[in-house]
């Protein structure tokens, strides 16, 4: 990932945005939190695994939600600089990543 770590201009995210996409992050963290006490007491596994999917699906909509700006941002940006084709390149590099 450290391939993407490079120097790009980016558009400033609102406090909004940034406040939403942290409270999502900090859910998911809470939800992580919870597995490990599950696991550590010895839950039944379908409950953990319920709990994994839960995990998972709400990275994927703070992934999807991030992915939506950067279109809206970034690559639209890149596009009107005429640097549309690298921009889209790097994004479907990452995309393929989330597919794996």
């Amino acid at each position: 990932m450290d391939q993407f770590l490079q120097d790009h201009p980016t558009t400033p995210r609102t406090q909004k945005e940034l406040d939403k996409v942290m409270n999502r992050l900090k859910r998911v963290e809470g939800q992580v939190r919870g597995i490990q006490k599950m696991v550590d007491e010895d839950r039944y596994c379908m409950d953990i695994l319920a709990q994994i999917s839960a995990v998972q699906s709400a990275l994927n909509h703070v992934g999807f939600a991030v992915t939506e700006r950067h279109i809206n941002h970034c690559v639209s940006e890149a596009i009107e600089r005429g640097e549309g084709k690298e921009s889209i390149e790097e994004l479907m590099t990452v995309l393929k990543q989330f597919a794996k």
